[in-house]
C-alpha cells in the first residue's frame, strides 16, 4: 500500500531545504540512518563546522533531529524525521509559496541529475549484473489525465516496498545496494520557435 507522503507548503522550511549542501546532508541522513557533522562534511566537502549548521536548520524545519549518541557520545548525532515529502505547484499559491516550491523543485531536478551523472560516469566500473539492472529511459507517451495519474499511482505502488526508509534491512537480500529511482510524468509543452534577431 502506498504510504501517504507529507506535502511541503511551508516556504521558509523549503527555502531552508533548496540548498545543494543541506540535500546533499539529507540524503547522507536517509541512506546511513544516523550522521555527525563531520561525516556529512565528508560526503558534501564543506567543514564539519558549517555542516553543523546546515544540520542545525535543517532540524529548525523538522527534516532531521537529535539522535541518540553512539560511542563516547562526543559528537553529536543526527537522523532524519520526515521520511518523505512532496512539494506540488498548485494554481492558488500565494507567489511567495510558489516561489519557494519552484526553487526546491529545481535543486532536487539538479541534485538527481547530479546524481545520474555521477552514476553514468561510474557505470564502466560497475559489476556486471548492475550494468545490466541499470537503465537510462526517456519514454514519450500519448495518454490522457486520468490515465496518468493512474500511472503515477502504479509506479508508487511498484517502488514503495523497495523505498530506503520503508525497508527492513535486515530483510533485503544479500548484495542490496542503495539505488535510486527518478520518475517524472508532465504533458509536455509545444515548442516555440523564435524569429532570429535582426543583428543575426
Amino acid at each position: 500500500m502506498t504510504k501517504e507522503r507529507q506535502p511541503l507548503s511551508d516556504p521558509r522550511a523549503m527555502r531552508a531545504l533548496a540548498h545543494p549542501a543541506r540535500l546533499a546532508i539529507l540524503n547522507k541522513v536517509q541512506t546511513d540512518g544516523t550522521v555527525t557533522a563531520t561525516e556529512a562534511a565528508e560526503v558534501v566537502g564543506i567543514t564539519p563546522s558549517a555542516a553543523s549548521y546546515h544540520l542545525r536548520m535543517l532540524a529548525k524545519y523538522g527534516f532531521v533531529e537529535d539522535a541518540p549518541p553512539r560511542g563516547d557520545g562526543r559528537e553529536r548525532l543526527w537522523r532524519g524525521v520526515r521520511t518523505s515529502w512532496t512539494v506540488s505547484p498548485e494554481p492558488d499559491d500565494q507567489p511567495e509559496v510558489r516561489a519557494a516550491k519552484d526553487a526546491l523543485i529545481q535543486m532536487v531536478r539538479d541534485e538527481a541529475a547530479a546524481e545520474a551523472g555521477r552514476a553514468l560516469r561510474n557505470f564502466d566500473r560497475e559489476p556486471p549484473e548492475w550494468r545490466e539492472a541499470s537503465t537510462f529511459v526517456r519514454s514519450v507517451l500519448f495518454l490522457d489525465a486520468a490515465e496518468m495519474k493512474e500511472l503515477t499511482e502504479r509506479i508508487g505502488e511498484l517502488i514503495d516496498p523497495y523505498r530506503l526508509n520503508g525497508r527492513d534491512r535486515s530483510e533485503a537480500p544479500p548484495g542490496a545496494r542503495v539505488a535510486e529511482a527518478h520518475i517524472t510524468l508532465f504533458p509536455r509543452v509545444e515548442r516555440r520557435t523564435h524569429a532570429p534577431s535582426s543583428d543575426g
